[in-house]
């Protein structure tokens, strides 16, 4: 079977790309190796619970929030063709190598409340292109569409890494020597589904359009989409994707109602924009209601953002009734 490492190697001249872009996938999977032991070590290490502590956003911190944090940082600054990272747990970027000619941004523990209760969690993370001159936050502040590659590490009953340079998406699974190792190749996100994924308990304080379009769904076949739907929800946005991408489905974190200033509760830099690349590469959509994720011009590296994305036809759908 092929390593991450083989393929790696394979994929870059295949496609024309860079040497070094291939690197730095390889550092982030050594880190993403580490978080996995620090994951299933947890009650067993006394990791898991708070950390007391908050990170930029004013959220509570676990502690293996902050654990993953710096063992990304820790592993990713030794890549010497890493210019700086950019992380959901910290206020600013870190500068790594000037040389360097990538850039990395990440959560690091993305579904990190589901940490105690043995709930599968992950790691996702996004690879710029550094402009020319020196390292400063605009030089992350790049759409979407201009990423590099994405990819996430789902901390599960196996262990994936999903990846995309921007040629297919490709899956990989942890074996137990600790290696990567290729179980799929393009997987497709079914373009029209029977799935939703939303937090049903803020429903009072969406916007007319997503109330509507939920109504929609629970009336079922009776009602004008004619076809009835199941509700899933893991509060794990990783692992919400990693199932839409394997079966299809949609997923929803829209603006609400509670503070209309505030655009949404999810990351454009850390979560939104790599898993929008997947997805796209899979053959799904992502919005943020009015337009495509991946067209969006980031405005700080902390931007918040309403998420749609999943199966085209629903995600489609959702636009034209808030259009």
């Amino acid at each position: 079977m092929t390593t991450l490492s083989q393929f790696l190697t394979e994929h870059v001249q295949q496609n024309n790309l860079p040497t070094a872009l291939g690197g730095v996938f390889d550092s982030v999977a050594k880190a993403c190796v580490q978080i996995n032991r620090q994951v299933r070590q947890g009650a067993l290490a006394g990791i898991l619970g708070e950390a007391g502590t908050g990170n930029v956003q004013g959220e509570d911190q676990k502690k293996l929030d902050v654990i993953a944090n710096q063992l990304l940082i820790d592993v990713l600054r030794t890549n010497a063709d890493i210019a700086g990272l950019a992380s959901e747990e910290e206020d600013t970027f870190v500068a790594c190598n000037e040389n360097g000619s990538y850039l990395v941004l990440f959560d690091p523990l993305d579904g990190s409340s589901n940490i105690d209760v043995n709930i599968s969690v992950g790691t996702i993370f996004s690879i710029l292109n550094k402009p020319q001159g020196s390292l400063s936050e605009q030089s992350f502040l790049q759409a979407g569409r201009d990423q590099a590659a994405s990819g996430y590490v789902l901390y599960g009953p196996q262990t994936q890494l999903v990846l995309t340079m921007k040629h297919g998406v490709f899956v990989f699974t942890l074996d137990a020597d600790g290696n990567f190792v290729q179980t799929q190749a393009n997987p497709k996100v079914p373009e029209q589904t029977k799935e939703f994924a939303i937090n049903m308990s803020n429903q009072r304080h969406w916007f007319k359009p997503m109330q509507q379009y939920i109504e929609e769904l629970l009336a079922g076949d009776t009602g004008v989409r004619g076809k009835n739907y199941n509700m899933r929800w893991v509060a794990s946005m990783v692992a919400e994707i990693h199932r839409i991408l394997m079966r299809g489905g949609v997923f929803m974190y829209p603006q609400d109602a509670r503070d209309p200033a505030k655009p949404g509760k999810l990351r454009l830099m850390y979560e939104a924009n790599p898993l929008s690349l997947i997805l796209e590469q899979a053959g799904g959509a992502s919005s943020n209601t009015v337009k495509n994720m991946l067209d969006i011009q980031p405005e700080s590296l902390h931007q918040r953002v309403s998420v749609v994305m999943g199966s085209r036809e629903e995600v489609e759908y959702i636009e034209k009734l808030h259009r």
